[in-house]
């Protein structure tokens, strides 16, 4: 019996420290030039890439003009 209760104090443990470092760090933004041309970057490729590769275009239907990457 105390090793089930060492055992879910190892776990309620653990998800105060998980829970603690997530709000610690908290939603601030990038504070240097670099990691937001970085951030816009990766923005746009994720938008080209839902573009592409979305259900039309799985289903080898007429290219649209926003698809960039397609013969």
């Amino acid at each position: 019996m105390i090793e089930l209760g060492v055992l879910f104090g190892l776990l309620v443990a653990g998800a105060a420290a998980l829970i603690f470092v997530l709000l610690r760090r908290g939603n601030s933004g990038t504070q240097n030039v670099e990691g937001l041309l970085i951030e816009q970057a990766r923005r746009e490729q994720a938008h080209n890439d839902r573009v592409t590769y979305n259900a039309g275009a799985v289903d080898r239907t007429v290219p649209t003009l926003r698809d960039h990457d397609r013969p």
